[in-house]
């Protein structure tokens, strides 16, 4: 998700937590729990100011930083943080900063782009593509809890967010059966595919491919699969001078769920088709040939 999501989420947490009986720095470090939790993950994009960080870019960003297994360590550490400023061992600041990363890793896997949630035992990148990387309906709905908020003053203001976290729950379950049904239809017609949500609610892209052939479609549940264009993949050709001049092609190989191959008089490349628009891809690496 996007950075104002995440703070987003952390703030809503935040509002959750049932603070009528607790002093002032107990509160202090609970939001700062809950804002550290939500972002830090993020932390990793810290590696690019390397050459060898800017080449990994695409495998270190969401990797190791937003593992299931790293959260404890994270939560921990943030803990010991806010208990050398505020002097405060309340185990609620040490899972609100867990929820909070959990929370964060969870929301970046939903999306197209991928989360390493389970190095460094495995590599793979999970990717649902239910969740558009910015969601403007999660976005109304912590609005909606605001506007009630202020508006009804008399009603405890951590239940409001509670049926918030609620709201957002059922949007995302919503959205994951219908991405579910969408994938496992497309299953049955492409040996690969990939799944792109829309920033509309329940609109998807799918991308699937055969062989040499990638097709790129939007659909709905309701509507079915439309097609909207072919690609053909240069499956033959040879990729090492590409490795090898471009050392990013092989670790876009590497994360993407597949390719498209372009080779041509002028240039040699790979791209993901999932970000596929306007008859190119910004995630595309190549050399130009000699």
């Amino acid at each position: 998700m996007d950075t104002v999501t995440h703070t987003l989420f952390g703030l809503t947490t935040y509002g959750a937590v049932n603070k009528e009986e607790m002093d002032r720095n107990t509160k202090r470090a609970l939001l700062f729990s809950a804002l550290v939790g939500s972002q830090i993950p993020d932390i990793d994009v810290i590696a690019n100011v390397t050459e060898t960080g800017r080449i990994m870019e695409q495998m270190w960003h969401r990797g190791l930083t937003h593992s299931f297994f790293i959260a404890p360590l994270w939560a921990l550490l943030i803990y010991f943080v806010a208990y050398l400023i505020w002097k405060r061992k309340d185990h609620m600041i040490f899972f609100l900063a867990l929820i909070n990363v959990l929370i964060h890793n969870t929301s970046d896997s939903l999306n197209a782009w991928g989360t390493g949630l389970f190095e460094p035992f495995s590599q793979v990148r999970v990717t649902f593509g239910v969740i558009s990387i910015v969601d403007f309906v999660i976005w109304a709905i912590i609005l909606a809890g605001y506007v009630i908020k202020r508006m009804k003053n008399s009603f405890p203001s951590y239940r409001i967010w509670r049926l918030v976290w609620v709201a957002i729950v059922l949007h995302v379950t919503v959205q994951s059966v219908q991405g579910f049904v969408i994938y496992q239809e497309a299953k049955e017609q492409f040996e690969e595919v990939a799944l792109s949500a829309s920033f509309l609610p329940g609109h998807f892209s799918v991308i699937g491919k055969n062989e040499e052939l990638v097709s790129l479609a939007t659909a709905t549940v309701w509507g079915g699969r439309n097609e909207q264009e072919v690609i053909v993949s240069v499956e033959e050709a040879n990729l090492e001078p590409l490795f090898e001049e471009n050392p990013k092609a092989e670790v876009l190989m590497t994360w993407s769920p597949f390719v498209v191959v372009v080779e041509t008089d002028q240039k040699l490349g790979i791209y993901d088709p999932r970000f596929y628009r306007n008859g190119s891809s910004f995630l595309f690496e190549y050399i130009e040939k000699r």
